[in-house]
């Protein structure tokens, strides 16, 4: 087992595009871990191996390898850069000691690019910034490193200045040793040579930029650079290494991934400034069954915690849990899970190493490792010694946004709903309910691409197919006024007849729901025969009048009604009761409800505009605004019926940056003329 201080996590991270796989695949050739450079245009990336991810030539899940360079190291986490996706990057954010943020040299800082920044930020992840695509036309490094710091939360440093760009791209000038390297074929490495006399002078700039950058995080060296103007190398990189560590600052490094350009030096940079385990901050858990904190201490004879940050679900291997060792080492064949509080076998432990898993005997601290088919075990558990139980913190997993109506092609519902249960313990921000006013069944998930990637696992993993179709508005009708009507049910057909005669008042009752008084006097109804009234007006109630939709906020009065010896019985009563109820709320003037959401939609500020106008097209209230992390919060109240597709539309008019959260507001009257469109479809739909 590695020496902790000799072991780096890293997670790259960075917006769709911008070649954070192809990046991933260049340090593992040059790292000889892998014996070919795939290409995720070519379908055959050792991180990208799903079917759904080759296909779409995206990354959809986190992916795992690692790899040994200069006697280091390096668990690597692939994340995903597409929003439907953007849960997992979050949990990897959350798991690893440092991210090394990958920005396309064309397409540079994007909506989605500032997103995943503020995540890095809030967690302080250690981090280097890696410009790639320096190869492509219309690169331009200095545009980027511009927009960096305009728009990012980092602090940038620059300490490699790329010779060339585009087809010229040829090398480097390291900023921290003053010299230059060219790129020497393609297997990642590089060799010395002259500093080009045309970036001379930008290259001793950077330097004295460099060297005060660095003097300001430390107060001994901003002393010594104060009093002398110059820092030695030791103490650049000293200080350097002690400002990355606490994400005080983030070096830019250069590269062309997919030609396998600047890796080398890549994979020395992370080895030089990346934090080890045992650099970061101390990791923080409670105490089981206390709010007493306590710290984990991130060596290999400290007592063994971990936490669970991923399961997946393969049809053959059963599932597979993935976790992050924060301290101690896991070996044998138990360990304790304090989350449900119990003991669990496994059997064999994995590093994980794109679509393959390596047997390893033990692991210790930044190790991310795998064990399969768990039956206990979940995501966001904390598994850890018997003898110090604790846990650990999770970070809360992104709410559905969109729902859909899920049903099974042939039949085949049983397999379908086993299927994608299957999935919710993969994937925390899939959801199933079943609407009852509908009766729908949903599934729901942060984006149209999410939902149609599960159906694309489910068929290939599980051979079933699901159907996802637009769902229906839980439409609700109530009333507007009160009227005094009879429903009388009287039969008669040979034999005993059938007779039950009731009056009723009703009236609206807003936000009460539904009410039943008995304001009988007297016998006039028997008293075993009214509780059948009642149930006869709830049945009506739920099958509704105007349109079929749930009846909801009326008070019914029992007041009045007569009965036969004979043949009354609590069944003529109850078609009495809702005879009565069908009479009296089309007398009391039925109206059409529909479900307001509220959302919060935090945007950039150049978005705030379009959003707004965007709202008020779609029949929304803006109830309020505020600001945070260089976004507009936009609260505001918005017909479900509206936002079906909002996920997908937001996207398009914020360039990736808006995100919302929705949840359920209340009830409110349908305008007259949408009210009419959608009471004759739904009778059309109904006979």
């Amino acid at each position: 087992m590695q020496e902790t201080n000799m072991v780096r996590n890293v997670a790259i991270i960075g917006h769709g595009n911008c070649g954070k796989t192809s990046l991933a695949e260049a340090m593992l050739f040059t790292a000889g871990k892998i014996n070919r450079l795939g290409k995720v245009d070519d379908g055959n990336a050792a991180m990208d191996y799903e079917e759904e991810e080759i296909a779409r030539q995206i990354s959809i899940n986190n992916s795992f390898h690692n790899y040994n360079w200069k006697k280091h190291t390096v668990f690597l986490i692939d994340t995903p850069g597409d929003d439907n996706f953007l849960n997992e990057t979050i949990f990897a954010s959350h798991v690893c000691d440092s991210a090394l943020f990958t920005i396309g040299a064309v397409l540079g800082v994007k909506g989605q690019t500032i997103k995943f920044s503020n995540i890095i930020k809030e967690r302080k992840l250690p981090t280097i910034i890696a410009i790639n695509k320096m190869d492509r036309e219309r690169a331009d490094f200095q545009k980027t490193v511009d927009e960096i710091k305009e728009s990012l939360a980092f602090n940038p440093v620059i300490v490699q200045l790329p010779i060339g760009a585009e087809d010229n791209f040829k090398g480097y000038v390291d900023i921290i040793t003053g010299k230059a390297f060219l790129f020497d074929g393609d297997k990642g490495m590089v060799h010395s040579t002259e500093i080009p006399a045309d970036l001379a002078d930008e290259a001793a700039s950077l330097r004295e930029a460099l060297m005060e950058q660095v003097a300001e995080t430390d107060d001994e060296l901003i002393e010594k650079f104060l009093e002398e103007g110059e820092l030695t190398e030791d103490e650049l990189l000293r200080g350097l290494q002690q400002a990355v560590a606490s994400a005080t600052l983030a070096p830019i490094c250069v590269c062309a991934a997919t030609l396998n350009k600047g890796t080398a030096p890549l994979l020395d940079t992370i080895n030089l400034l990346m934090p080890c385990p045992s650099d970061r901050q101390p990791i923080a858990a409670k105490k089981v069954d206390s709010d007493e904190t306590v710290e984990i201490s991130p060596t290999p004879d400290s007592p063994f915690t971990a936490l669970v940050f991923k399961t997946m679900a393969d049809p053959y291997a059963g599932r597979l849990t993935i976790l992050r060792i924060f301290s101690g080492t896991l070996k044998g064949d138990t360990f304790y899970n304090s989350t449900k509080k119990t003991t669990e076998r496994f059997g064999q432990l994995y590093v994980l190493e794109g679509k393959d898993q390596k047997p390893v005997e033990s692991a210790g601290p930044g190790a991310i490792i795998a064990l399969a088919k768990l039956k206990e075990t979940a995501t966001g558990d904390t598994l850890c010694d018997a003898s110090h139980p604790v846990i650990l913190p999770v970070p809360e997993p992104l709410r559905p946004v969109i729902s859909y109506a899920v049903s099974a092609k042939k039949g085949d519902e049983e397999k379908v709903f086993s299927s994608i249960t299957r999935m919710l313990d993969e994937d925390l921000t899939l959801s199933l309910t079943r609407q009852p006013q509908t009766k729908q069944v949903l599934l729901s998930g942060v984006g149209k691409v999410h939902l149609d990637v599960v159906g694309s696992k489910i068929k290939k993993k599980f051979g079933v197919q699901m159907e996802l179709s637009t769902p229906k508005i839980p439409y609700m009708e109530t009333i507007r006024s009160t009227a005094r009507v009879q429903g009388k049910h009287k039969k008669q057909s040979g034999g005993r007849g059938q007779f039950g005669d009731c009056w009723i008042e009703i009236s609206p009752l807003p936000g009460g729901g539904y009410e039943f008084v008995d304001k009988i006097v007297g016998g006039v109804i028997p008293q075993q025969y009214r509780p059948a009234v009642d149930k006869g007006i709830q049945e009506a109630m739920e099958k509704g009048v105007l349109a079929g939709y749930p009846v909801i906020d009326v008070k019914i009065a029992l007041v009045d009604g007569s009965f036969h010896n004979v043949d009354s019985s609590e069944m003529a009563f109850k078609i009495a009761g809702s005879l009565a109820f069908k009479r009296g709320a089309q007398e009391a003037g039925l109206v059409l409800l529909e479900p307001y959401m509220n959302m919060e939609i935090k945007v950039g500020k150049e978005s705030v505009g379009d959003v707004m106008g965007d709202l008020n097209s779609r029949r929304g209230k803006v109830m309020g605004m505020d600001s945070a992390d260089g976004l507009e919060i936009i609260n505001a109240q918005v017909p479900q019926s509206e936002i079906l597709s909002y996920a997908t539309d937001l996207t398009s008019m914020t360039g990736g940056l808006g995100s919302f959260t929705v949840s359920f507001s209340h009830y409110e009257e349908v305008p007259a003329q949408i009210a009419e469109k959608i009471v004759a479809q739904a009778n059309a739909e109904n006979n």
